[in-house]
């Protein structure tokens, strides 16, 4: 009996000094940093990663984040200095680098992002302020994001805080001067685009003019050269027809009607009303195209009566 009672009190005491042990050792990692507090007041700051220890049950370990933080805030107007409204949506990335004094002002990453969102806003509306939207949207963004940068950084300091980057995602404007805008844009587009259309119809009738211009001048010219050829040629063929019928006229007087019988006699329905004898057919009687001789005079009876005449 004694000996089960001295077995349970040496297990109790182990228990406890496990407990003590346990509750005297906290670890820190290597991307936090930790504060000891005793009582509610701090007594000591561990930023190096490792095991540590503490006092049990008296003691207590709040750990920071010390890795680069980051700060998304919410799209808010700012009007620039020349009266132009702007909806800006920025950011900004910090981290811890005086967790004592940052535990001391501030105490959470929670109450971090809250004060620093104010602090941005408010730099923001400074710097961007006091400046042309030109040079907000595109000329002086960097430097402006770097005033804002600075000025936000000086701020943050009285908190333990670092700021290590801060910048605009975008700076639009709003939804309504949006709308606007696009109209008049649209509307310049469209202008411009009826000024190119009418531009263009002009050239196109100009170059159609000159087209029909020089299309008829070419058929003038084609015409007057095919008269002229026309002429020549019949000039020509007058002057051989000349030369044939000089030198041998019966010949041409063939040549000419034969001419005459294919343009006359032709297989399309050619009707012609002429005496079989007439003289357009001289060359179907006799090839010579010499009319027939007069048969001789039959000789009357001797001393028959002559007829009266």
């Amino acid at each position: 009996m004694k000996i089960n009672l001295v077995g349970g009190v040496l297990a109790l005491f182990a228990l406890i000094a496990l407990m003590v042990a346990y509750g005297t050792m906290f670890t820190v990692y290597q991307t936090d940093q930790a504060i000891v507090v005793r009582f509610g007041e701090p007594i000591r700051v561990v930023s190096t990663p490792g095991l540590n220890f503490k006092l049990p049950f008296f003691d207590s370990v709040i750990t920071i984040d010390k890795r680069i933080l980051g700060l998304e805030n919410p799209a808010q107007e700012v009007i620039a200095s020349d009266g132009e409204r702007l909806v800006v949506d920025a950011f900004a990335r910090y981290k811890v680098n005086d967790p004592l004094k940052f535990y001391q002002s501030i105490g959470a990453i929670e109450g971090a992002n809250q004060r620093l969102s104010t602090l941005l806003n408010s730099a923001l509306r400074r710097v961007l302020g006091a400046s042309k939207k030109i040079e907000i949207v595109r000329d002086k963004r960097a430097q402006l994001m770097a005033e804002v940068r600075t000025q936000l950084g000086e701020e943050a300091k009285s908190f333990g805080i670092e700021v290590v980057d801060a910048r605009i995602r975008r700076a639009d404007l709003p939804e309504q001067n949006s709308q606007a805008v696009y109209q008049r844009m649209q509307t310049e587009r469209q202008r411009q685009a009826a000024e190119f259309r009418a531009r263009g119809s002009q050239a196109a009738a100009e170059i159609r003019a000159k087209a029909d211009r020089d299309v008829t001048v070419l058929i003038a010219e084609a015409q007057s050269k095919g008269e002229q050829l026309r002429g020549d040629g019949d000039a020509e063929r007058n002057r051989i027809f000349a030369d044939a019928f000089g030198r041998d006229p019966d010949f041409f007087a063939f040549y000419r009607s034969m001419q005459a019988y294919e343009a006359g006699l032709r297989s399309t329905d050619t009707r012609m009303v002429l005496r079989p004898d007439s003289d357009f057919f001289r060359y179907f009687g006799n090839p010579s195209g010499k009319g027939r001789e007069a048969e001789p005079a039959a000789k009357t009876p001797q001393g028959a009566p002559s007829a009266p005449k």
